[in-house]
């Protein structure tokens, strides 16, 4: 099981691929499998059929799940993306923080 760094709800920047320079927030998250459902970002057809207990049938939009390696997430307080790391506060908790690309 992989241990991912974003989480359900967070905004994220799609980095490569069709959507490319896309932000979103992620739906779902699917940990064993490395890879993440954003919100209108990797739209596929498909094509469903009439059975009983699908509301929804006929061709339907929705989306895909995309690699993990493909988005990044984007920090609530600046809106810019970045890589994601651990800080350790005074208190012993745990925070994720987002790392600009910047150094100065």
């Amino acid at each position: 099981m992989a241990q991912t760094r974003i989480k359900r709800d967070d905004q994220v920047l799609v980095i490569s691929g069709k959507d490319k320079g896309k932000r979103g927030t992620v739906v779902r998250v699917l940990k064993d499998e490395g890879r993440v459902v954003v919100e209108g970002v990797n739209m596929v057809t498909r094509h469903i059929k009439p059975r009983p207990g699908v509301a929804q049938t006929g061709i339907v939009l929705g989306e895909a799940p995309l690699s993990l390696s493909n988005v990044m997430l984007i920090d609530p307080e600046t809106g810019k993306a970045g890589r994601t790391g651990q800080r350790v506060l005074e208190d012993g908790t745990k925070v994720r923080v987002v790392k600009s690309g910047k150094r100065s």
